[in-house]
């Protein structure tokens, strides 16, 4: 008795979790989160990319010692920009997977499906307090029907759930960071870009006036003394980048793709044991 009053109230207590909608709404809630910041990453990335492009595209003329050189001091950009390349396809495919997820809440919350899985509670539990020993083969095919329901029902929304758990308490902090360093370093390398330009359309004017070739020659100088400054903010911006970038890599990998790989691995393990094991049930007493 005791045993079938557990399974009546754990049963009622699936078709009251089943039926309520707070679950799929905090799990849809979550998932357009997680989409949210992988869709804000990743023009972040594309933004960065762009702006790395322009920066490799950018010559710089100098004369020293009355030798004119060009110089495209952009081009140390060109590993970081590669490492950027790859990294916006990981946050296209992390934010893939979260529309799957979201596709998959929105099937498991339809009305026929949670209909179905209350039927089969509903079923079950006749089964369980029945007394006829002929419902001993439909008890134990309808007790295999609710754990498959249960497991195609509420495992999407637990991965929702357990991966927004995960970003709140640990991987937040480290995207916040890195998502705001890139943009800073975005702004850094789009001024030095500004400045290049104008740089380059000063040195394109045609003038031959004595005072134009005398501030032509002291724009070169400065010039001279620019480029060192700009290589090494070339060179502190592909630091940041390559450290931040990595950091995201590894919270969209961990959070998107390795957990719910992981995770949907042991779904189809537990639904293969379903499948093929042994269902036991309440033992019926005469």
């Amino acid at each position: 008795m005791k045993i079938k009053l557990l399974f009546t109230l754990l049963f009622l207590l699936l078709v009251l979790v089943n039926q309520s909608g707070p679950l799929d709404d905090f799990s849809r809630d979550y998932t357009k989160q997680g989409l949210q910041r992988a869709l804000l990453t990743f023009a972040v990335a594309r933004g960065l990319n762009g702006v790395i492009s322009v920066a490799q595209g950018t010559e710089v003329a100098v004369e020293p010692a009355g030798i004119g050189l060009v110089f495209t001091p952009g081009q140390i950009l060109d590993p970081v920009n590669d490492l950027i390349e790859r990294f916006s396809w990981v946050v296209l495919a992390s934010g893939t997977s979260l529309g799957v997820q979201r596709v998959l809440l929105n099937i498991g919350s339809l009305i026929w499906f949670r209909l179905m899985l209350t039927l089969f509670v509903l079923a079950a539990l006749v089964t369980v307090w029945a007394s006829s020993p002929g419902l001993t083969g439909a008890r134990s095919v309808l007790m295999r029907l609710v754990l498959f329901s249960i497991v195609l029902r509420f495992s999407v929304p637990l991965l929702a759930l357990g991966n927004e758990v995960l970003y709140r308490s640990f991987l937040e902090p480290e995207y916040r960071t890195s998502s705001e360093s890139l943009r800073r370093t975005s702004l850094t390398l789009s001024d030095i870009n500004n400045e290049s330009q104008a740089d380059a359309a000063a040195g394109d004017e045609g003038k031959t006036s004595i005072l134009e070739n005398a501030r032509r020659m002291f724009q070169s100088t400065a010039g001279n003394i620019r480029i060192n400054e700009r290589i090494k903010a070339f060179r502190e911006a592909a630091e940041h980048i390559s450290e931040h970038t990595i950091n995201l890599i590894v919270v969209f990998t961990l959070q998107t793709l390795l957990i719910p790989l992981v995770y949907l691995w042991a779904v189809l393990q537990l639904l293969r044991f379903l499948v093929t094991a042994p269902m036991p049930a309440p033992e019926q007493r005469q």
